[in-house]
């Protein structure tokens, strides 16, 4: 293995090197293409990059370069046919451009140290069809088609020879960064930050292809998501490749628990069972080479049995932000290479050469590297030959044909070749008069079975009521054995006749002459009610239905149709039973069904018996009409007919069936059981193990519960609450609310009730009382800008996803637009925790949340049983609401406008410390939800990552506050009086339940590791001794 950097190899600027994003070789091996942050696509010269080292070697290394893009070049590719080369930037622009013969210029261009071209590229087409940023693009192997992803979530197919749009797919929930090509040419994959992977498949549409002739082509096949379920969103690709033998396809930034991977996937199962683990960051960019391997030196002789044959794999290299790359093999669970700081950032794109020998590695420091194998290292290069013995599985080489995959498309083709075959065979017949009823043993597909009875074997007798028997013809049509009906033809064909001059003559046999042949000229046809599509001789022919214009008669028939019901006599005192067991009267029976092209019998259907199983839903709720004129509107539960909740070791469980919530013996089964009518009582009741622990009947319909090893609770329809001990013993009396209940949550001794007019009720049933008034949640979602009118559309505003309870009672909630909120008790106000400012202009948003994974998020599990829990009650609300925020702004596409405001914003003056101070600011933030939820762990992370940055910054006043505020509780004694502040202002000797003293500690220690910090941390360091 050889590793060539020439230092020429590059980007370069006036100032520094500009990043390479893509590279690509040319089909024929001589051309290296790179795309970079300069706007610039670079043709080299292979040869010469092969032979840097050579001081005899003077060929021009540079071929041409083309600056037709507005912006940063994303993707660069080369057409299987060597005729194009295609590039995707972020000005939405694609640029095709092809190879002139005609000689370039040799001036250099004006303004540039660039070197004249020796080639000339010229601009050939630019695209235009995406409203983002363009991330990656892909050829079609046979050059039909182009394909083209971006940060618009869309994904635009153009055509490989006019390169005139042909189909825009917009299926994917965000941004689009990956695509490749499946070699046997019937799907194409695209990876997402949606965190999938979709699989399309198309058939090679013909040079004169339009967007009219692609309405049915390119269907998704199948979504995988389930490799990348957690995967990371910082990643700027997501470069995926499909192998040279067709059978699978190696994606980028998947995860294999908490560790970065790539997936492997399988070839029509669409599953990942395989994953190559060993990169210590998310991957960017994966590729196959193009070329299969022999695991050890094939003869040379070509004659070897299959028994000697050496095995053939595939090669994949890998690479991303660890700045590693790795090269593996199918036949070894290990890497067969890994460098390690190939680069000083993140790799952007790998590219092999057509021989499979040489890998080209583009990264965002501006250089390119060159690694070239010895013959044996990677294996020894199997013949292009082989790689289409293996994709002739798939078909390809057998253009136009679609080749079945698998045993039930070869079941379905075998079907329809053999109908194909049997309407030849007819029409044949027809032609030769040789045309004959339904043949021996099989039914005739145009009578009914009615009453039971047996079908007449007769395709002429239409619908029977009973039996019936075939005809004479038909029996002798029956009898007649294949022998006998040729050589009646032939006789018929043979039959000579004397003309009037005497002379004998062989009469010619007409079409229509035959007693059992059809004319294979149109026909009108009377066709009965009972004949059916399946019964028609496959010739052409007008059909004129007459049946169809009644559809059903009432049940009787025909004769109550004409002479009604007769209704019995009023019922007498006492037949209250006999009432109650006669059937409800239906609708009308349908006796035929519109069958397409004519009317078709229907299928009868046994009357139903026995008890209607009860609807899950039984109806809406009755809602007061005055919440019509309320600000905010929540919608309300439906009335369940059954509503089950399991507790398990003291946590309520989600909704789940009876049989998987018994499965443990210990679990407490909370069920609530709604009536079909409205006048009878709901029934609540808990059961442990089968047997009945209490039960309680309620006036109205119960649509919500909820509780815990403390309390039981119950929401009904006309807004009360309802509380209970464990042991089913009524607490309180009903509490009545304005509206029904619609979010019901418990914690503890807390119970959060939000309800349908947007009113926040929290309840401490220890101490029966409550820490504020009812809340409104109007202030957070946005009432100042949506508004409600009756008279107008409504303008939706946010929504509710989830409110929690935290330990000490403070509401949490999350809103669709991806805002987290507390509501703070002691200053009667909502607070901000999470906001999309920060997950696009922070540099310590991580979409992972791999910081601070291994806390636990107790807003919604189990709260800790360490003795200092009450400092600890609210641990991991803060990465809860963070990675909510991630959801469902970034997961889902919603940061376009942010994410194009913050790049525009650090391109300008003015703004060249934007960045640093949305980031400070995002750690104070926390700093601040941390300290005011009491969350102990977490605010030590911050402040020590707080006390870092600004050190490192150099912001002295910043640093000087801080220590002030905590050696002020050091050297004090604690305050007494009423104007005593609280937490940074107090003087107690703790902080968020840590003493102030380790804190002090802790940040001096950070701060003594920055020289410009280290100064002012001195005094208070002295403040320890």
């Amino acid at each position: 293995m050889k590793l060539i950097k020439p230092s020429w190899l590059s980007h370069s600027g006036e100032h520094k090197d500009f990043e390479v994003y893509s590279c690509h070789v040319s089909p024929d091996g001589k051309r290296l293409a790179t795309a970079g942050g300069d706007g610039h696509v670079r043709i080299w010269s292979t040869e010469s990059i092969y032979r840097a080292d050579d001081k005899s070697y003077t060929e021009p290394r540079q071929l041409c370069h083309m600056s037709h893009h507005l912006g940063t070049i994303h993707s660069v590719r080369f057409s299987p046919n060597g005729r194009y080369l295609a590039s995707g930037a972020d000005d939405k622009l694609i640029c095709i451009y092809h190879l002139d013969n005609s000689a370039p210029s040799n001036v250099p261009s004006f303004g540039t140290n660039e070197p004249p071209p020796v080639e000339n590229w010229k601009t050939y087409k630019r695209l235009v069809g995406h409203d983002n940023d363009v991330q990656d693009l892909a050829w079609s192997y046979d050059n039909s088609i182009l394909v083209s992803v971006g940060l618009d979530s869309k994904v635009v197919i153009w055509s490989g020879h006019t390169f005139e749009k042909l189909k825009t797919l917009a299926v994917h929930q965000s941004h689009v960064k990956g695509v490749t090509f499946d070699p046997a040419n019937k799907f194409f994959a695209t990876a997402s930050d949606d965190r999938t992977i979709k699989i399309w498949k198309f058939t090679p549409p013909p040079p004169n292809a339009t967007q009219h002739d692609m309405v049915n082509n390119f269907v998704l096949e199948t979504t995988i998501s389930s490799p990348f379920k957690s995967s990371p969103l910082t990643t700027y690709f997501r470069r995926c490749s499909w192998s040279p033998d067709g059978n699978h396809i190696a994606a980028a930034n998947a995860v294999n628990g908490p560790v970065s991977s790539v997936a492997i996937i399988e070839r029509a199962r669409w599953d990942s069972e395989i994953n190559l683990i060993g990169h210590e960051g998310p991957t960017e960019v994966c590729i196959f080479s193009p070329r299969l391997f022999y695991t050890r030196r094939p003869p040379a002789n070509g004659t070897a049995n299959g028994a000697n044959t050496p095995n053939l794999v595939t090669v994949i290299a890998s690479a991303g932000q660890d700045k590693t790359l790795s090269i593996w093999n199918t036949n070894t669970s290990r890497p067969l290479v890994i460098l390690q700081d190939m680069a000083s950032k993140s790799i952007s794109d790998l590219a092999w050469t057509p021989d499979g020998q040489t890998l080209f590695v583009a990264s965002l420091d501006g250089g390119i590297v060159a690694v070239k194998f010895e013959v044996g290292e990677l294996g020894w290069v199997a013949t292009a030959e082989e790689n289409d013995k293996a994709l002739q599985k798939y078909g390809v080489s057998r253009k136009g044909m679609g080749i079945p995959e698998d045993v039930d498309g070869l079941h379905l083709e075998s079907l329809s070749k053999e109908g194909e075959l049997q309407g030849a065979k007819e029409r044949m017949g027809a032609l030769m008069g040789d045309v004959e009823g339904p043949k021996k043993g099989k039914k005739a597909t145009g009578t009914t079975t009615t009453n039971g009875s047996k079908p007449a074997e007769s395709s002429t007798n239409g619908e029977t009521n009973g039996t019936s028997k075939p005809s004479k013809e038909a029996e002798q049509e029956k009898q007649e054995t294949p022998e006998q009906a040729a050589k009646r033809r032939e006789e018929l064909k043979a039959r000579v006749t004397i003309t009037k001059d005497g002379k004998k003559r062989i009469a010619p046999l007409l079409v229509s002459s035959s007693t059992a042949g059809q004319s294979s000229l149109p026909q009108s046809q009377l066709v009965g009610a009972g004949f059916t599509k399946a019964n028609r001789v496959e010739t052409p022919g007008i059909v004129l239905d007459m049946s169809r214009p009644y559809d059903g008669l009432p049940r009787g028939g025909l004769a109550t149709m004409l002479l009604g019901n007769k209704r019995k006599a009023a019922a007498m005192d006492g037949d209250e039973d006999e009432e109650a067991s006669k059937r409800a009267a239906t609708g009308p029976v349908p006796i035929m069904v519109d069958g397409g092209e004519s009317l078709e019998p229907a299928t009868l259907t046994a009357p139903v018996h026995g008890v209607v199983p009860t609807p899950e839903f039984l109806r809406p709720a009755v809602i007061n009409p005055s919440i019509a004129v309320s600000q905010i509107r929540l919608a309300v539960p439906k009335v369940r007919s059954h509503i089950l909740r399991p507790l398990k070791g003291g946590i309520l469980q989600e909704e789940t069936a009876l049989e998987e919530a018994s499965k443990v013996p210990e679990t407490i089964v909370l069920e609530a059981r709604n009536p079909v009518h409205a006048r009878e009582p709901s029934r609540i009741m808990a059961t442990k193990r089968g047997a009945l622990l209490w039960q309680d009947f309620l006036p109205r319909a119960i649509i919500l519960v909820t509780g815990n090893k403390n309390f039981w609770a119950a929401a009904c329809e006309d807004g009360s609450v309802y509380f209970w001990t464990p042991a089913g013993r009524r607490l309180t009396n009903p509490l009545i609310l304005e509206s029904q209940p619609v979010i019901v949550e418990s914690r503890e001794h807390w119970l959060l009730c939000i309800t349908s007019v947007g009113m926040c009720h929290v309840f401490n049933i220890k101490t029966m009382s409550s820490p504020h008034p009812p809340v409104s949640l109007g202030p957070i979602l946005d009432l100042a800008v949506t508004s409600l009118s009756p008279h107008s559309a409504p303008n939706v505003g946010p929504s509710v996803t989830s409110a929690h309870l935290d330990s000490q009672g403070h509401i949490v909630v999350t809103l669709s637009n991806g805002d987290g909120f507390y509501y703070a008790n002691n200053m009667y106000c909502w607070q901000r925790l999470s906001e999309s400012w920060f997950a696009v202009g922070s540099q310590y948003w991580n979409s992972n949340d791999s910081s601070l994974s291994a806390l636990q998020t107790t807003s919604v599990g189990p709260v800790s049983s360490k003795k200092d829990s009450e400092a600890n009650v609210s641990a991991g609300i803060i990465p809860y609401l963070e990675r909510h925020t991630t959801t469902e702004f970034l997961f889902k596409g919603r940061s376009y406008t942010l994410q194009r405001l913050h790049k525009t914003l650090l391109a300008k003056d003015g703004f060249e410390g934007f960045e640093s101070s949305v980031s400070i600011a995002h750690l104070e933030n926390r700093i601040a939800g941390a300290l005011a939820l009491g969350s102990k762990v977490e605010f030590a992370r911050y402040l020590f990552m707080y006390a870092k940055r600004i050190g490192a910054e150099g912001l002295k006043p910043k640093v000087e506050e801080l220590l002030n505020s905590l050696v002020g509780g050091v050297l004090q004694e604690g305050g007494q009086g009423s104007d005593a502040g609280k937490g940074w202002f107090g003087q107690e000797a703790t902080l968020c339940g840590w003493d102030r003293k380790e804190l002090l500690k802790g940040v001096v220690l950070t701060l003594g590791e920055s020289r410009r910090a280290s100064a002012i941390s001195l005094s208070a360091a002295n403040t320890l001794d």
